[in-house]
């Protein structure tokens, strides 16, 4: 159940990636809860209408967008639509995600490589690029990357995953930069959190990894991201950007 929120996100546009599922859905409730009006977008349109339908139900306005991020085009027809339909972006959230399992790192062809760096880390740099800019223009915005733990802490099942995180936090900084001080701009880097991937883990294993090295000794529930969100969407984070914030139960 979607909790109400302290901040208020009234007669803003939030457009969040991979948001039909997991952190993302999540995340698209608990700022609608806030008063905010959503783009939901993933590459399954059907998902993201059921969204749309939960976001409604709350009294808030949202549209649903089919895009896959990966591509760039994809990602300029996405912003196309959203400022049709609203007008303006005041946030955008950087969520969608891609992280296959391979056996050995030889068995990583070109065609794995690219599709999770084009994912995880081309598209987020579009959007920040091109959504960004029109916050400049604009004269306010805010944007959010979502990372992962895996880039601080690489595993060898997720070489090529860590590795696109790491350059979204770079980016973010970057980003940062270039449009601050009208757009600020962070990161938001999960750990383990018990969404639809979490289903294909050994639970048994991981029920042992939290108790062994996760303070809280447990995995993180997609709402307990949505807080964070929100106040690093919020202006209680007036001087915060370029900055990444770790949700990870305090895993080692």
């Amino acid at each position: 159940m979607t909790k109400p929120h302290i901040i208020d996100m009234s007669g803003k546009v939030a457009l969040i990636t991979g948001s039909s599922r997991g952190l993302g859905r999540a995340m698209a409730l608990g700022f609608a809860s806030a008063g905010a009006d959503i783009v939901v977008t993933s590459r399954k349109l059907d998902a993201c209408q059921a969204v749309v339908r939960e976001i409604e139900a709350l009294g808030r306005r949202a549209m649903a967008v089919d895009c896959h991020v990966g591509r760039w085009d994809e990602c300029d027809r996405l912003a196309d639509a959203a400022y049709t339909r609203f007008g303006k972006v005041d946030v955008l959230i950087n969520n969608a995600g891609k992280s296959p399992t391979y056996d050995r790192p030889v068995d990583i062809d070109q065609r794995l490589y690219d599709s999770v760096f084009d994912v995880n880390l081309k598209g987020p740099f579009r959007l920040c690029s091109l959504i960004g800019q029109r916050m400049v223009d604009d004269g306010s915005g805010v944007i959010i990357n979502i990372s992962s733990t895996a880039s601080i802490r690489p595993r060898k099942s997720v070489i090529t995953y860590a590795a696109a995180k790491a350059g979204v936090n770079a980016m973010t900084e970057a980003f940062a930069n270039a449009y601050g001080p009208t757009v600020r701009v962070n990161c938001i880097m999960p750990g383990p959190f018990l969404t639809d991937i979490s289903k294909a883990w050994d639970m048994d294993a991981f029920a042992q990894r939290a108790k062994d090295a996760i303070a809280m000794k447990r995995g993180g529930q997609p709402e307990e991201i949505v807080a964070a969100a929100l106040y690093l969407a919020s202006d209680h984070a007036s001087f915060t950007t370029g900055a990444t914030l770790r949700i990870d139960g305090g895993a080692q």
